[in-house]
């Protein structure tokens, strides 16, 4: 695993509820190995921390104040991106999924062993938001305003994720 996968790139449009993103969601397919700790050490050495240990929600919700990185570090799982509407992926031990702010993801199956190990550009603190209507224009506000990180969780600075959000930037 020594050289990054190209990752595969979904996008989602704003539906009303989910504000999703500009940014495409990244896909890199058994990009590290399927260890808890080494997932940890490469997140950090990349610039993203804040790291937990868990599974994925089993209800649509986005973090509205930071980007996200999911690496699967054990099981599997399939995951709905972008809303009711969006798109599922299966994902196993290796991949890692960079979510951008606003996009939404629940866990549409998951076997029982499923071990996720998720971080944030910086640290950044985040909110979750599950859609509602009334919180609609303010998580929009507060996702065109999430800057983009300059380093890829995965690979650093020479990785994909750089160039490719340059392109997308959101408007602070």
């Amino acid at each position: 695993m020594s050289e990054t996968p190209t990752p595969e790139t979904y996008t989602f449009d704003d539906d009303g509820r989910i504000p999703n993103s500009r940014l495409p969601l990244l896909v890199y397919r058994q990009a590290l190995p399927a260890d808890p700790a080494a997932m940890e050490r490469a997140f950090a050495a990349n610039g993203w921390s804040g790291g937990w240990r868990n599974g994925i929600y089993p209800f649509h919700h986005f973090h509205s104040t930071a980007h996200e990185v999911l690496g699967i570090a054990r099981g599997e799982a399939e995951v709905r991106f972008g809303g009711p509407a969006g798109s599922t992926v299966a994902v196993g031990p290796g991949d890692v999924v960079v979510i951008p702010a606003g996009v939404a993801h629940c866990r549409e199956r998951g076997s029982g062993d499923l071990l996720v190990v998720g971080a944030y550009p910086g640290g950044a603190d985040y909110d979750l938001r599950r859609g509602e209507p009334a919180e609609h224009d303010e998580a929009a506000r507060n996702v065109a305003g999430v800057g983009v990180p300059e380093q890829d969780p995965v690979s650093g600075r020479d990785g994909p994720l750089p160039r490719l959000w340059a392109g997308h930037r959101t408007k602070g």
